[in-house]
């Protein structure tokens, strides 16, 4: 059974990944009100890891309770479950999204990536000082 402590620790590495989720789906948002399908699909895989990098650099300095590996699953696996659940499911009603390789699995392959990388510099740079 999780105590208290760890069900906080949960929490706020939750509240990262949905803020990062959140951020990437501001760009989707206002992308499409303002520009096309295709820029705005650009735009947020440009976007991604550098929110994701943002994000996890603020989790890895001010929390740090997981491996980079572990937080990166998690990002990773809160973003597909939300785009699922939310906006495939609940916004969209079609599952369409997912057949777009720029619209979807690129930025969940440079979510991974870059929430990794992230917590293995940072991690290092805080080993070294």
């Amino acid at each position: 059974m999780m105590d208290k402590v760890n069900i906080a620790k949960l929490v706020m590495l939750l509240a990262h990944a949905f803020a990062g989720w959140m951020l990437c789906a501001a760009i989707i948002g206002i992308g499409f009100q303002v520009t096309t399908v295709e820029t705005t699909l650009i735009a947020h895989a440009m976007g991604v890891p550098i929110i994701f990098a943002l994000i996890a650099f603020m989790y890895f300095k001010g929390f740090n309770y997981t491996t980079p590996l572990q937080t990166a699953l998690v990002f990773l696996a809160f973003a597909i479950l939300m785009d699922f659940f939310v906006i495939a499911l609940l916004v969209q009603k079609s599952f369409t999204m997912f057949a777009s390789v720029l619209g979807t699995w690129i930025p969940f392959a440079l979510i991974f990536a870059s929430t990794y990388v992230t917590g293995l510099l940072t991690r290092r740079a805080n080993a070294h000082s």
